[in-house]
């Protein structure tokens, strides 16, 4: 894709994007956009940043190790970790990404702090910023900590010093029909505002919704939705571009 094509795109999804916000009554400054660039070269990146995209999320920790050394002083940029993180990589991760979307596990949350208070960052930040994962649907295929197992995880993650939790991310199944995903967005939701009422504060970020299903997600109260295909086009190979 060349640059004009990937702004082409962009413009395209950012009107979907404002559709949505229209018709569930939000303001467009309530949802921020993340480029799914995954598997796509750092040049996608930074002609995506040179047409207004801020915000990139990435699924693996070596993929990104090996490309950020072209792109990570892009000024503003932000990189998201959306893949599903191991624990024995955690400390590298906390090393890289300012913000890790997909913790399912208390081991790879203690993991993230004891990286970060042993400085590993040197650009200041204070606090990494934390999602975790809720398992929305009964899929063997698919990560995240289930829904009656997230309170205690919850609680014991927000206690970690270091470690700001955010909110919560899920991905539902890949349904053709798109209102078919809209219960697993309205279940994250209300899950959420149980568990912030049960922890006693905010948790203001939902992160759910991609490429064929985001403009639901956004109406059933997304605050972070996560696009690829629809902004970088499907790579060659990978079949699981499909349903960023």
């Amino acid at each position: 894709m060349n640059t004009e094509s990937i702004a082409e795109n962009l413009l395209r999804v950012e009107e979907r994007i404002g559709a949505a916000c229209l018709r569930a009554g939000r303001a467009r400054a309530e949802i921020t956009l993340i480029g799914v660039s995954k598997t796509h070269a750092a040049g996608a990146i930074r002609e995506a940043y040179a047409a207004g995209l801020r915000h990139f999320g990435e699924n693996r920790v070596q993929e990104w190790e090996g490309k950020r050394g072209e792109v990570e002083l892009l000024p503003g940029a932000v990189w998201h970790l959306i893949g599903h993180l191991q624990s024995n990589k955690a400390g590298r991760a906390a090393k890289i990404f300012d913000c890790v979307d997909s913790v399912d596990d208390f081991a790879v949350a203690e993991r993230l702090r004891r990286a970060w208070s042993e400085g590993g960052r040197t650009d200041g930040a204070g606090r990494l910023r934390v999602l975790i994962e809720v398992r929305v649907a009964e899929e063997e295929t698919k990560n995240g900590v289930a829904i009656g197992q997230l309170p205690e995880l919850a609680e014991r993650v927000a206690r970690l010093d270091g470690i700001d939790l955010a909110g919560l991310m899920c991905i539902p199944p890949f349904l053709e029909e798109v209102e078919l995903a809209r219960p697993y967005f309205r279940k994250l939701r209300e899950v959420r505002d149980d568990l912030a009422g049960l922890l006693g504060r905010k948790l203001p970020v939902l992160s759910m919704g991609m490429s064929h299903d985001f403009a639901v997600a956004i109406e059933e109260g997304a605050t972070e939705v996560r696009v690829g295909t629809a902004l970088f086009g499907v790579r060659a190979g990978k079949e699981e571009a499909k349903v960023e």
